[in-house]
């Protein structure tokens, strides 16, 4: 399964894209100095921070209600 973000609440979602957009930053910056594990890492992180995004425009859409 995915990553279970549909149970977080809007808050929590808010920080986990910071956090993801950050370490996207830093394997960007990885990848330009040359050495990264995985480099598929970047479409990993940019397709969960869209599902983020995603569900965050939903609560501000009014599609989902904060619990």
């Amino acid at each position: 399964m995915k990553d279970s973000f549909k149970e977080l609440t809007y808050n929590e979602l808010v920080e986990k894209r910071e956090e993801l957009s950050r370490k996207f930053l830093d394997l960007r910056i990885s990848n330009v100095m040359g050495h990264v594990e995985n480099p598929l890492e970047k479409r990993i992180i940019k397709r969960k921070i869209s599902r983020l995004n995603t569900i965050i425009h939903e609560y501000a859409l009014g599609i989902r209600k904060s619990s």
